[in-house]
């Protein structure tokens, strides 16, 4: 018999009684019925009762036992009784008659519970992540992204992948996030950079004769986390493909998550070919490229219906130059006055000096602005919106760019507050052309997505238009509100790139010295290529159904880009920092808190 176990917690049916087994596992619940104790043994792959008869002479001892020790048992399978078989367990037809013990790892006494789901402090749950990572939730969430990594695999091969790893140390990037770098001990003074992305890298594969590339890439980042992003590092579906168009990255990406998401998930999926959305489309009506298209509330452009009214809080700011945006809502005109009171506050609560709106309910029009707005305008209104009675039409005033982002918040919070969001279906949607170039908050035109792209009117637009009026055959994916990666058709021709840097602010000898290999690659027969990067991490949230990208991911840092668990970031020591020519100069707070630590008890000796 195996020294730890003969079958796993998950294993045994009723075919096994009468079998002498063994297994182990963690103690999940123990429960006394009378001098006979029942404990549920947990591992990975389920659950076993274990029966201990009180003759044995292991049975006194289990008052002492804790929740989450780890025990081996030997015993009988038997059936259990009809009132006490289990149809919510794989095993719940049978149990084991414990006739030996052995204590593996006895426990402490838990931090939290383990066996339950409930809330639980967020910091304690990264401090002790071991014990977190039993819980059946998150255990389910490691083993989903397991499988759906692997499956991504078996579909990238098939669609004619090669799996290949790039560098993890390469060089600093200009553009981009903020970079995490590796001083080099061998050469003073110079840095290495871990890697944003294997932007680079995959694109020079492209040059180096290889067609389809991909991997599942580790990225770090250097940024704020949020909801769905993890600070410091992250997983993406790295891909790259030589000779090939935005329609040929499209075609073997929706292939590709119309099967994971419909092989991982109960939710209705959007056929493919998936929705493709003007950029500009998106920010009209959506105020956001990363809509959710659950929602079917969009905003339109009511400005100049309030240019020359009587409503001088809206007229005023058209003739200031900004605009007033529109998102009719039907059937909520009979909502109470503190659903309107609220989403007044909400509005404010995101930026907006208030939020207009206009009720056609039982036949009048209720609004505390209506009596400013002639009947032709309320009906030039009532057509804009496509309203009846029982509707509503919220409003708001701004200059462009507060408007749009107040009214992709609003839109946002009346789906959710009104129901119109369906939670079991997941809806896709490319966005396309976005724009090449953007203004900076100095008013200088930078890039406003992908250096690497390629401008859709290739020199010819780089010469002679607008840069802001420049199309890039960029793109990105997005799913119920979340941006899965953003691509682009690469700008493989160096005379081409050149001039795109150029227009950004940056010359030749920038791109000779931050990208000299594909400097120099592009000048030996680069081909045409294109690629993108879904993000693993948001891949699984999604499916998972977790609202927090923390909650798929082995051990993540907190908020603040801390391990809570391995302590890190961390002090190093003074010989360390003197091998990679490093002098730390840190601000006198941090000084003495290092001085208070390390000062032993009593005072300091000289």
């Amino acid at each position: 018999m195996h020294r730890y176990r003969t079958h796993t917690c998950g294993e045994l049916r009723k075919e096994n009684i009468d079998e002498a087994v063994r297994i182990s596992g963690w103690v999940h619940s123990v429960r006394d019925h009378g001098g006979i104790i029942f404990i549920d043994l947990r591992d990975h792959y389920g659950l076993t009762q274990i029966v201990i008869d009180p003759s044995q002479p292991f049975h006194k001892g289990v008052e002492h036992w804790r929740a989450e020790s780890t025990i081996c048992f030997t015993g009988k399978v038997v059936a259990r009784i009809p009132e006490a078989v289990n149809p919510k367990l794989a095993t719940g037809e049978i149990e084991i008659v414990a006739e030996e013990m052995e204590m593996l790892g006895e426990a402490k006494v838990l931090p939290f519970q383990v066996a339950k789901e409930e809330e639980c402090n967020e910091t304690l749950r990264l401090e002790y992540r071991f014990l977190d990572l039993r819980r059946e939730s998150l255990h389910n969430n490691i083993i989903l992204r397991s499988k759906v990594i692997a499956r991504i695999r078996e579909l990238m091969v098939a669609e004619g992948f090669m799996e290949m790893q790039t560098p993890i140390l390469t060089s600093s990037s200009p553009e981009g996030a903020r970079d995490y770098l590796v001083p080099s001990r061998v050469h003073p003074g110079k840095f290495y950079a871990l890697p944003q992305a294997p932007q680079q890298f995959k694109q020079l594969l492209m040059t180096s004769g290889f067609d389809r590339y991909f991997q599942i890439a580790p990225c770090f980042r250097d940024e704020d986390a949020r909801a769905d992003r993890s600070p410091g590092e992250f997983y993406q579906l790295d891909m790259e493909m030589a000779f090939a168009t935005q329609d040929d990255v499209f075609e073997v990406n929706e292939h590709v998550l119309h099967k994971i998401f419909t092989e991982f998930s109960d939710k209705q999926v959007d056929d493919i070919p998936f929705k493709r959305l003007p950029f500009k489309e998106v920010m009209e009506k959506y105020g956001t490229d990363k809509p959710d298209l659950r929602n079917p509330l969009i905003m339109q452009d009511a400005t100049e219906l309030f240019r020359d009214c009587d409503f001088k809080a809206f007229a005023g700011v058209v003739d200031s130059g900004g605009v007033v945006k529109t998102i009719a809502a039907k059937g909520c005109a009979g909502k109470s006055r503190k659903f309107f009171d609220d989403m007044v506050k909400f509005a404010q609560s995101v930026g907006s000096k208030g939020l207009g709106y206009l009720r056609w309910n039982d036949g009048e029009i209720q609004s505390p602005i209506a009596k400013f707005l002639s009947e032709e305008t309320l009906g030039q209104l009532k057509e804009l919106g496509g309203v009846g009675d029982g509707d509503v039409m919220f409003f708001i005033a701004d200059k462009l760019k507060p408007t749009t982002e107040i009214g992709a918040a609003v839109r946002d919070e009346l789906g959710k507050r009104l129901g119109l969001i369906d939670p079991d279906v997941f809806k896709f949607c490319w966005i396309v052309d976005f724009p090449m170039y953007e203004l900076d908050d100095d008013g200088k035109v930078e890039f406003s997505h992908n250096p690497f792209s390629m401008p859709q009117g290739g020199m010819d637009d780089l010469l002679n238009k607008d840069p802001l009026e420049i199309l890039a055959f960029q793109y990105d994916i997005v799913c119920n509100g979340t941006e899965l990666s953003s691509g682009a058709v690469r700008n493989h021709n160096p005379e081409l790139m050149i001039k795109a840097f150029g227009i950004a602010g940056y010359d030749e000898s920038v791109v000779e010295t931050k990208f000299p290999a594909l400097h120099r690659a592009f000048q030996y027969g680069a081909p045409p290529h294109a690629g993108i990067a879904p993000g693993i991490d948001r891949i699984i949230m999604l499916l998972a159904d977790e609202p927090n990208i923390r909650e798929v991911i082995s051990f993540p840092m907190n908020q603040k880009a801390q391990d809570l668990l391995m302590n890190a970031p961390g002090h190093v020591e003074h010989h360390q920092l003197r091998d990679l020519h490093l002098k730390v100069h840190l601000p006198k707070k941090v000084e003495k808190e290092i001085e208070d630590q390390s000062e032993p008890e009593g005072g300091t000796t000289d």
